[in-house]
């Protein structure tokens, strides 16, 4: 990998992460509210997001370094995964806490002060662990819809399995 994409990529991570510290404090101090008066209607979503993009950014900062040390960026196709999926994290925190929130998981919230801190936890959980919940929710969503059909020879046919064994390789520093 040259090194001006890795400075690039590290930038964008750095940004990401302390960018969403920026952005929460924001939140907390009312100063977006009041530049933007919809925030408010919007505000509890924005701290998932924002959780959800430090628990990303965090991971990708920690295995783009631990790579890096590592002399291990020499693969073109990981490059992309330390732009998108800090990205991807952000939403799906979103999604996640959602989900709970419905009650479909059967996990509840214990509100502590009018504070959403365990909603806030979870979305960073899941930032962190983006790949790993993104797994569950898949198995999740076959349990549910049953997406496992059975052959005549009585083998199980998988639908919807992307190869993910590139990026299970990359996130386990050696």
């Amino acid at each position: 990998m040259k090194r001006w994409l890795k400075v690039v990529i590290l930038t964008y991570l750095s940004l990401l992460f302390f960018g969403s510290f920026i952005a929460v404090g924001m939140l907390g101090t009312g100063t977006l509210e009041k530049s933007l008066p919809f925030i408010s209607e919007i505000k509890i979503f924005l701290y998932y997001f924002f959780a959800g993009a430090i628990g990303g950014s965090l991971r990708h900062l920690y295995m783009f370094c631990t790579h890096y040390m590592d002399d291990e960026l020499h693969d073109y196709r990981k490059w992309i995964m330390y732009i998108f999926y800090p990205i991807f994290a952000t939403g799906t925190a979103v999604v996640a806490v959602t989900i709970i929130q419905s009650g479909i998981l059967l996990i509840q919230f214990t509100d502590y002060q009018d504070t959403p801190y365990a909603p806030i936890s979870i979305a960073f959980f899941v930032g962190f662990g983006f790949n790993r919940f993104v797994k569950k929710l898949n198995t999740v969503s076959k349990d549910i819809f049953q997406t496992n059909r059975k052959r005549s020879t009585g083998d199980e046919e998988k639908i919807d399995e992307p190869d993910e064994t590139l990026y299970e390789q990359s996130e386990s520093p050696k």
